[in-house]
């Protein structure tokens, strides 16, 4: 960023994909330090949203020690609500009262204010030479993406599977690469083949069912309430929520009902005899454990009866899977 006749040496790291975003601020401290700062004795990291505007600015005005330059990086500043510090912010930029030796990092990883101060920082940041926004990645660049982070984590996978995973993963960065730690792991020296990603990506759909599904049996309202509306905004509807619930106790009624007849039989003999997936067998063994078949039954009982209610037209679905939530606690 040009002021006057010097240069203010502002990055500004923003952006909706925070994995990208956070992997790009620790390759900027790591060459920092690589090249001016080995013993890290002139690297501090700010929270923008707590520190008061007094301790930013003494530490971005604070002289190097025993080396060239400084960096100071603020993080979150857009996500406070003390519009003095905004402001001093916005002055102390367009007034020059960075130093020259010193680096600034403005790192954005939360939302932003929508206050007109708010919108005033960042269109100024936005216009520093060094500024990158991470946007969310999609299509053929997510796709790239994966292959790359697979190929650069020592292992291998088919274009059924990439193209799979790029397609379900979602937007979640951070969710993707913990897919491909798990999927590099679990297959090996092998190619990760499409049945890899689609067994991984059902574990993670069937944790968050049962989670809610456990929450709906054990009467934890608030938590029951809570797992449902984070389903619907990633967009699920009723519909295929109340199908999975009806489905998962289905399930827990038929193992429930077979380890009643069989004590000592294993997960891998009831999931064989039931045709079901050993993984799902195994996430289902402590609701089975814990709750009865009566009150199985019971519940199943009710699901029914709202499927009955749905399709007659007597009521909203998302309205009586709530009221069935409310009632079992």
């Amino acid at each position: 960023m040009l002021i006057g006749k010097l240069i203010i040496m502002i990055i500004y790291i923003y952006g909706e994909d925070t994995f990208s975003s956070h992997n790009y601020l620790k390759l900027q401290i790591e060459r920092f330090k690589k090249e001016r700062d080995p013993q890290g004795m002139n690297v501090v990291i700010l929270n923008g949203q707590k520190e008061e505007s007094s301790r930013l600015w003494n530490e971005i005005t604070a002289m190097p020690f025993l080396a060239e330059k400084r960096l100071v990086v603020i993080q979150n500043i857009l996500s406070t609500k003390d519009a003095d510090t905004l402001e001093s912010f916005i002055q102390g930029v367009k007034e020059n009262k960075i130093p020259e030796k010193n680096v600034v990092i403005f790192y954005q990883s939360e939302p932003m204010g929508k206050s007109k101060v708010v919108q005033e920082l960042h269109k100024i940041l936005a216009k520093a030479t060094w500024a990158k926004e991470f946007a969310l990645l999609s299509g053929a660049a997510l796709t790239s993406w994966i292959k790359n982070e697979v190929v650069a984590r020592g292992g291998t996978i088919s274009a059924a599977a990439l193209n799979y995973l790029a397609e379900h993963a979602g937007s979640d960065m951070w969710h993707a690469s913990s897919l491909i730690d798990q999927l590099v792991a679990y297959a090996g020296t092998k190619e990760i083949a499409l049945s890899d990603v689609q067994l991984f990506l059902e574990e993670k759909s069937d944790d968050n069912i049962f989670n809610m599904v456990d929450a709906i049996v054990a009467g934890n309202q608030k938590l029951a309430f809570k797992l449902i509306e984070d389903q619907r905004r990633l967009g699920q509807d009723d519909g295929y929520l109340f199908s999975m619930i009806l489905r998962q106790f289905r399930i827990l009624i038929s193992l429930r009902d077979l380890f009643n007849r069989e004590e000592n039989i294993s997960s891998d003999q009831m999931a064989k005899m039931l045709g079901l997936h050993p993984f799902v067998v195994k996430k289902s063994l402590p609701l089975i454990k814990r709750y009865s078949l009566d009150k199985l039954k019971d519940i199943y009982n009710q699901l029914l009866e709202i499927d009955i209610k749905t399709k007659t037209g007597l009521a909203d679905q998302s309205w009586l899977i709530d009221l069935f939530v409310a009632r079992l606690s």
